[in-house]
């Protein structure tokens, strides 16, 4: 790190740390479809397996996935996502509205129905007034806010 950096706090950069790249949020977009053995997660990842072994135990060491044996012999387990990590979906969920937009505006890999009937498009909203909530038009407060 360079000796002038004075890196911002902020639960980005803390989140980041701990699910921060490509195959963390893949195995939670995986639970979140159903799939929970490991074979069939390194099947729909593309992961390898030691990569793959890694991040799931980097998930269940911080609480947002839980393993469940379903087999003594061999010892098998299966992979379930915490309430923490079923929030995490939300955040997939963005990503994915992000990237239909912006990589695949004519033809979207995949196409999410919700409840109501209509086509998916999730949108971040305060949960006290409803509006939209977006980065960069608000201003951050606490700890890790800097005004210059």
């Amino acid at each position: 790190m360079p000796k002038d950096a004075d890196p911002r706090e902020c639960s980005v950069a803390d989140t980041l740390e701990l699910v921060g790249e490509r195959w963390s949020l893949l195995v939670i977009r995986e639970l979140s479809y159903g799939v929970r053995r490991f074979d069939q997660i390194v099947r729909n990842t593309g992961a390898a397996r030691d990569i793959l072994t890694s991040r799931l135990r980097k998930l269940e060491a911080n609480g947002i996935i839980r393993r469940e044996r379903y087999s003594d012999h061999p010892v098998r387990y299966e992979y379930h996502l915490t309430p923490a990590g079923l929030e995490l979906c939300d955040v997939l969920l963005v990503l994915m509205r992000w990237g239909d937009r912006h990589l695949h505006p004519n033809d979207p890999p995949v196409r999410w129905r919700h409840s109501c009937g209509d086509t998916l498009s999730p949108l971040v909203v305060c949960s006290h007034c409803g509006n939209e909530a977006r980065m960069g038009a608000h201003s951050p407060t606490g700890r890790g806010a800097r005004t210059s």
